[in-house]
């Protein structure tokens, strides 16, 4: 039996978040275990306490939690003497995680170049359409480095 008792509010803003992460492309049940590891008062939840808080089957639990940690959407810690895996939102890996999204787009942006390079002329519109995709990206990662910047000076201040 789960000791993770949540209050019908919590259980409301874990549908909500639910819903926005499912609009971002999760599955749902995936979607509802990244709002419940937001919402709960439990920072690191078992597989258990998972499974038992949002009324998931094992199958359904175990393949959300796996899809969750493949695209590195959650994490796992285990305890010395403790068997049970313990789940959690990367939050305090956030920066990384921004990094890596940010290199992801970056990857996707040198590859638009490659299918730029090979395009052939006579179809203007969709190079044009193409060249407008990747100089927007250029100008998204030159401002997100500012944006970074300001950010921390500002964080250091506080």
């Amino acid at each position: 039996m789960t000791d993770i008792r949540l209050s019908e509010e919590q259980k409301q803003l874990i549908e909500e978040l639910g819903v926005f992460h499912e609009q971002t492309g999760l599955q749902p049940a995936a979607a509802r275990i990244i709002s419940l590891l937001l919402v709960s008062d439990k920072y690191e939840l078992t597989f258990d306490e998972i499974r038992e808080a949002l009324n998931l089957s094992k199958s359904a639990t175990s393949n959300a939690l796996n899809f969750l940690l493949s695209i590195s959407r959650i994490e796992y810690i285990t305890l010395p003497g403790d068997r049970k895996r313990y789940f959690r939102t990367p939050l305090a890996s956030w920066e990384r995680e921004l990094q890596r999204r940010v290199e992801g787009v970056l990857k996707g942006n040198s590859l638009l170049r490659k299918v730029l390079a090979q395009r052939p002329a006579d179809t203007p519109e969709f190079n044009k359409k193409l060249e407008e995709v990747i100089a927007f990206t250029d100008y998204m990662q030159e401002e997100m480095k500012e944006v970074i910047r300001r950010w921390k000076e500002s964080s250091a201040r506080r």
